[in-house]
């Protein structure tokens, strides 16, 4: 296979990785992806034929990435992407990556969202991600929210489906079943991104108080891009993302003071959503992330890396792996 790969863990999945990559396949030529083959964080069998390009979307914690620790490994890519500045740095500090020709950085893409008039009336909550990133804060929250405030409605779209793992939603059934018993909250599983995308033209706030440390957020991304005041830490590569343009409170990792922060910032987005001032900023705000993040900007970048990269390896002699033999090691 050439272009970006799939791996038994990725086939079944339709995550933020997988939707990025597969858009970036769609748009990038052909004839480009034939010569390379693109391995998104899991390795497990380098065709010495062609160009070989890692992106790295997980954490330098993650046992599948340790091996990047070993120069050897390293000196089997030609090229290694990272999604985010904040993301490359962890690595370099946690496994002494050295910062050289080899290394880029390329954020993930979206396509902007369309932004349609909203509810003046209602005001609508929404939270797009998998359930252990803050979901347990977010609901207790809300509940408290939904007792001061009549007008406002939470719809959640989370579940491990969208890995395929339906297994593991098991331990947060408690949690899906007291948003399905409140009258405010709507639980929605795992939905596609078509109706994703539907549902945040309506919603008015991104609720996400997020306790994973994202090297990169599509969510915070096409909430911005949809024109949502967008509530969330300044946890992992968050601020990045955001440009600092978002509602943003600082991290602590005690949740009970955390849930005490993401009420108070979100009580305050509830009271100032529909004021003209910030949906002028929002504007501006949605701007921002669709120049920065827009998909075509994004596959000219992979397109330019690619093609100087097949201008610098142009034969299969030049591509092969340098002699020394690496032993991979999870730890």
């Amino acid at each position: 296979m050439s272009g970006f790969e799939e791996n038994e863990v990725s086939k079944n999945a339709n995550g933020g990785t997988e939707i990025s990559k597969r858009s970036l396949q769609s748009m990038l030529p052909t004839e480009l992806l034939n010569e390379c083959q693109i391995i998104s964080s899991r390795i497990r069998e380098l065709q010495e034929n062609k160009i070989r390009v890692l992106t790295c979307h997980d954490l330098a914690e993650d046992p599948e990435l340790n091996h990047l620790r070993d120069a050897n490994s390293r000196n089997r890519f030609h090229k290694i992407v990272f999604v985010s500045n904040w993301q490359l740095d962890e690595f370099v500090t946690k496994l002494g990556i050295t910062q050289d020709e080899t290394i880029s950085v390329i954020e993930n893409p979206i396509k902007p969202i369309e932004l349609v008039p909203k509810s003046k009336e209602q005001i609508n909550l929404i939270y797009f991600s998998t359930p252990q990133r803050g979901l347990e804060i977010l609901v207790p929250v809300f509940e408290e929210l939904s007792k001061k405030y009549d007008n406002v409605h939470l719809d959640v779209y989370s579940s491990f489906l969208i890995y395929g793992w339906k297994e593991m939603d098991e331990q947060f059934n408690p949690l899906y079943d007291r948003i399905k018993n409140h009258p405010k909250m709507t639980y929605h599983g795992y939905a596609p991104q078509e109706q994703i995308t539907e549902a945040l033209k309506k919603a008015h706030i991104l609720a996400y108080p997020c306790i994973w440390k994202e090297t990169s957020c599509r969510t915070l991304m096409e909430s911005m891009s949809a024109g949502l005041v967008c509530v969330h830490p300044n946890f992992g590569a968050l601020p990045e993302t955001s440009g600092g343009l978002t509602s943003m409170y600082q991290y602590v990792d005690d949740k009970n003071k955390h849930a005490a922060a993401f009420f108070q910032n979100l009580e305050h987005a509830i009271s100032v959503v529909n004021e003209e001032r910030i949906q002028n900023y929002l504007k501006f705000v949605k701007t921002f992330a669709d120049m920065r993040y827009n998909i075509d900007k994004i596959s000219q970048q992979w397109q330019y890396m690619l093609t100087d990269l097949k201008n610098r390896y142009p034969t299969e002699d030049s591509r092969k792996i340098p002699g020394k033999v690496f032993v991979y090691k999870t730890s």
